[in-house]
């Protein structure tokens, strides 16, 4: 059966850019122009600010159709928190500081303000209620509240990242979409009763293979601020992006494989106050492709709040995903799987003839999320999950993280990757031709298992100065770890661990190792 891919074009719009002088109504005209000619449907999401801009709410309904969503953008802004009776404490009118220009900066009953100021003054502008609300993130109790109180059926968030921008995103669904912890906005939950009810799709269409990585030296360790490649057509430097035409080909074509268990995602889009000049080729470009695989059937190119209820429709929980690269556009011969589920994520990165789990990242709904209910006051924010293996973290002073595969002493290499799935939410990889055979790795619901045809080792290695590496009891058949003060573990249902230097070692039973979740 073919598989769904979505594709959603999400345009958000700021009245105020107080970094340079940018046309903020021109970028949103001719987006909507470009939209038109393609054909293309879309989503638009407003800022405060910018449902008092009487230009930008005219050209709107102007334009108002049943391909167009408009819908709410939910970064705080100056008049937004002065008509909710609070003081401003920002640089700017749009202050993109954490502690000012996000819900995270303020307490819960004034988050409850804000975004009910939001609503209503939309409401007013509209006549009815926005379904979607997006933003770089947004706190859990945000959510429920427009869940609950608006009805919301979609929203959106920043992809994985550290320090850009002075948000730090890292841990979560690589790509797709998950259904939110109560307790955590950046954890799928586990449970129907553990979840907020709308789905969160993650937004800029990241990089499989290299944004991960982004700025990672391995002598030095992982920096502090990563740099961007993704999608947005602003970004066209010598690392890919949105604006390199070669990138944006190789991206849709690995992206749009259909080899992703559920459904393929990306998201399509810029902000208005990047300005139309920095972001015009790229997005004539973009849009030009979305419409060719559009037209031939490949992608369904749909506003925000219709991708909310499909999923809602079709999802009780959380759905496993794959997002499968078997080529590499800057022909340094890497390949990805990332397999993403409610128990957790991991990713597993091919280089030449080599081979690591470069990550795996555990979700459990009881986690909380740092904001909650305190206030963040810095002008940084963080948002993660429970790392057991992290290759750009945890990596510096010359080692390379990871989990890698051994025999003897070496470490395994391949000839081949072949992916395929065994069931709707299970997917199988399969590296050909090790010294000991082939080498399969099993990613399902709660389990991830290794297995060969001769017995092997899994050594994980890591940089013992890195910061945020967890602290962790090794047991023979038990990883116990604690992160922030919580504690989890992965158990071995086959495989016995020992401990081996910094990191530890797995090894098989009979050929099979397997991790339990």
């Amino acid at each position: 059966m073919k598989k769904r891919q979505i594709v959603n074009i999400i345009n958000f719009i700021r009245a105020c850019e107080p970094r340079e002088e940018v046309d903020l109504v021109e970028s949103v005209r001719e987006q909507l122009r470009l939209m038109r000619e393609h054909a293309l449907p879309g989503t638009f999401l407003l800022q405060y600010d910018a449902l008092l801009r009487e230009d930008i709410v005219t050209l709107l309904k102007q334009e108002a159709c049943g391909d167009f969503e408009y819908g709410v953008w939910l970064e705080i802004v100056e008049p937004q928190v002065r008509a909710a009776g609070i003081p401003w404490r920002g640089r700017f009118a749009w202050d993109w500081h954490a502690n000012t220009g996000f819900s995270v900066g303020y307490t819960p009953k004034e988050r409850e303000r804000l975004i009910a100021l939001l609503f209503e003054k939309f409401w007013e502008i509209f006549g009815y209620y926005p379904k979607s609300m997006g933003s770089w993130i947004i706190d859990a109790h945000s959510l429920r509240f427009a869940s609950e109180r608006y009805g919301i059926v979609a929203s959106c968030n920043c992809k994985d990242q550290w320090g850009t921008d002075g948000y730090t995103l890292w841990g979560a669904y690589y790509n797709q979409a998950y259904y939110p912890a109560k307790n955590n906005a950046f954890c799928p939950a586990g449970t129907k009763e553990g979840q907020i009810g709308v789905p969160v799709f993650r937004m800029l269409g990241s990089d499989p293979i290299y944004q991960y990585d982004m700025g990672l030296d391995v002598g030095t360790g992982a920096v502090k601020v990563q740099g961007v490649v993704t999608l947005e057509p602003v970004y066209a430097g010598t690392t890919g992006g949105g604006g390199v035409p070669e990138w944006v080909d190789w991206y849709l074509k690995e992206n749009f494989n259909e080899k992703c268990l559920a459904f393929s995602y990306t998201q399509a889009g810029q902000e208005n106050s990047f300005g139309w000049r920095r972001m015009k080729d790229g997005l004539i470009d973009q849009f030009e492709k979305l419409a060719r695989l559009r037209d031939a059937g490949t992608v369904a190119v749909e506003p925000l709040c219709e991708s909310g209820r499909w999923f809602q429709d079709s999802f009780p929980l959380t759905p496993a995903t794959t997002m499968v690269t078997e080529s590499d556009w800057a022909n340094n011969g890497k390949q990805s799987v990332w397999y993403n589920c409610r128990r957790y994520r991991a990713n597993l990165l091919c280089e030449g003839n080599e081979f690591r789990l470069r990550d795996l990242y555990l979700f459990d709904e009881n986690y909380r999320e740092r904001y909650l209910e305190e206030v963040c006051t810095s002008h940084v924010l963080q948002y993660d999950n429970l790392p057991v293996i992290d290759g750009n973290r945890f990596s510096g002073h010359g080692v390379l993280a990871g989990l890698f595969a051994a025999c003897g002493g070496e470490r395994l290499h391949f000839d081949g990757m072949v992916y395929e799935e065994l069931s709707a939410d299970t997917a199988k990889v399969t590296l050909t031709n090790t010294q000991i055979g082939d080498f399969v790795i099993v990613f399902s619901p709660n389990t991830l298992t290794f297995f060969c045809g001769a017995d092997f080792a899994l050594l994980e290695i890591h940089d013992p100065q890195a910061e945020g590496v967890p602290a962790c009891l090794v047991e023979e058949k038990n990883l116990s770890f604690v992160h922030r003060g919580f504690p989890y573990a992965v158990r071995l249902s086959c495989g016995r661990a020992v401990q081996e230097g910094w990191g530890y070692r797995i090894d098989s039973v009979q050929g099979r190792v397997v991790l339990e979740f």
